[in-house]
């Protein structure tokens, strides 16, 4: 018989209880992580795990280039041209939507942004364009991106894919006078 219905349950000592992230997400992070704070109840886990901040704490690019290039993604993401997650109406799959206004800038802050991302791509160009995009945007990893512009060995595809990410990001924070 339960005398009191607000018990509390006891630990369960399989998962103990703790703050932060589990073991499997350090791993995963593959040591790529910064941890904030002091004592246990203040602590704070960032996970750096974006292609683009683990090339800048391995050294590969500069703080000048890193910052140039994380500009470039702001832009990218604030003009709205980042993927969105909506739910797909199966009775209208081909169907436009015009009350979206699919493709169309929603404010004057994400023309803005728009324009400066348009003119940033011109400054990089349409090749290097397609590496920054993808490792810097879209997140993908550099072997990846390398072979989307034709190189076929990983090795010589994240060699690629890095010096070019070198390359733009001085450019861009040439472009936007970051020196």
């Amino acid at each position: 018989m339960i005398r009191n219905s607000r018990q509390v349950p006891k630990p369960n000592h399989e998962y103990p209880d703790t703050i932060g992230p589990t073991i499997e997400r350090k791993r995963h992070s593959e040591g790529f992580y910064e941890v904030g704070g002091v004592e246990r109840s203040n602590q704070k886990y960032t996970m750096l795990d974006s292609p683009l901040t683990r090339l800048r704490c391995r050294g590969a690019i500069g703080g000048m280039e890193y910052a140039a290039l994380r500009k470039y993604a702001n832009h990218w993401y604030c003009g709205g041209l980042s993927p969105s997650l909506s739910s797909i109406d199966l009775d209208r799959v081909f169907a436009s939507d015009p009350g979206s206004m699919s493709g169309m800038a929603k404010s004057e802050g994400q023309a803005h942004h728009r324009g400066e991302y348009r003119r940033a791509r011109e400054i990089i160009g349409h090749r290097p364009g397609i590496i920054v995009d993808n490792v810097v945007c879209a997140e993908w990893p550099l072997h990846i991106a390398g072979h989307s512009i034709g190189y076929s060995s990983p090795y010589r595809a994240r060699l690629a894919a890095t010096e070019i990410l070198r390359d733009a990001g001085y450019r861009l924070a040439q472009f936007w006078g970051m020196k």
